[in-house]
């Protein structure tokens, strides 16, 4: 879905309004003196004037050196009052007139966004008067839970990109491959680092979650996340989250999951046994009381209409988890 921007460019410098810094336009033209300091061809006191050129005529006339400077003379103490006159106070010397004030940017010369912080997701309610909430046009924090080659990520962007408000779309594989140098793949082996940088993501897609929905817009995350493993897995994406998480499972059979593993390429493609393992472990989902689609027989878009009516009928009755 597309919606409507601006300009890919920040607006130029509008004439009228002083840099945001405070700094004279005259200190960055090579041209311009500095500020205070006398105009072309002045000659400071004191200072000797140039001598003019010879241009062919007479020699000019040698001006004598400038005598010593006059002496200044010190006020005179003040006298004392004669009677019936009021006393004199001493004069004080002039002060300088105060410095310029801190000189504040104009609102509009900085560009500065204020962001509401992320705070807990809280579970959306449906309209007063209705069944069920209108999910596209619903704030929505959305987990996608399922094997590899469930068509997770497929179904998360192809939702996140036909909703009539504002979704992004946050994959936990993605974010933990920013990780470059270090990288623990877990096909590897599954170790302490592996395990700390899964966390490490999941808490980062979290924090992300949390400030997008801050600012009005929906996500959707996708991750493989194991029933048996609770306190890592479900609960740690309600406590990154918050409780208005709405997760559903995606689990087609076994063999529409390795058929789509096979497609797949790099360190994303499992082998077979692994795809089983998962599979044969994600179905501890079932009696859950978690939304489950099967989505063996569904192309991406139909999949992605059914995760529609899943999450109107979360939102009516949101699940225990």
């Amino acid at each position: 879905m597309q919606h409507a921007v601006g300009s890919p460019l920040p607006p130029p410098h509008q004439p009228g309004h002083g840099p945001a810094t405070g700094w004279s336009p005259a200190a960055h033209h090579p041209g311009a003196p500095p500020p205070g300091a006398a105009p072309q061809g002045a000659v400071p006191p004191g200072a000797m004037p140039p001598a003019p050129a010879f241009t062919g005529g007479p020699p000019p006339h040698t001006a004598h050196a400038p005598g010593p400077a006059p002496v200044p003379h010190a006020p005179a103490a003040p006298q004392p009052p004669q009677h019936g006159q009021p006393p004199q106070h001493a004069q004080h010397p002039p002060q300088a007139p105060p410095g310029p004030g801190p000189v504040h940017p104009a609102p509009d010369s900085t560009g500065h966004i204020q962001l509401p912080p992320g705070g807990p997701v809280v579970m959306p309610s449906p309209p007063p008067g209705t069944a069920q909430a209108d999910t596209g046009a619903t704030t929505l924090a959305v987990l996608l839970i399922g094997p590899a080659g469930a068509g997770k990520t497929s179904v998360a962007k192809y939702w996140a990109e036909h909703r009539r408000v504002p979704t992004a779309h946050i994959s936990l594989d993605d974010v933990r491959e920013w990780v470059r140098s270090g990288f623990a793949d877990p096909q590897s082996g599954w170790n302490d680092h592996s395990e700390a940088q899964y966390r490490l993501a999941r808490r980062t897609c979290g924090f992300a979650a949390r400030n997008f929905l801050a600012n009005g817009i929906s996500c959707i995350l996708d991750d493989a996340v194991f029933p048996d493993r609770p306190a890592v897995g479900l609960g740690g994406w309600k406590r990154h989250v918050g409780p208005g998480l709405l997760p559903v499972v995606l689990l087609p059979g076994l063999e529409v999951v390795l058929e789509r593993n096979a497609e797949r390429s790099g360190n994303r493609r499992l082998t077979d046994e692994e795809v089983a393992r998962i599979h044969g472990r994600m179905a501890g989902w079932y009696g859950s009381g978690l939304p489950i689609v099967d989505n063996s027989h569904l192309d991406v878009p139909a999949t992605a209409r059914v995760l529609d009516d899943v999450l109107s009928r979360a939102i009516a009755s949101p699940p225990q988890w």
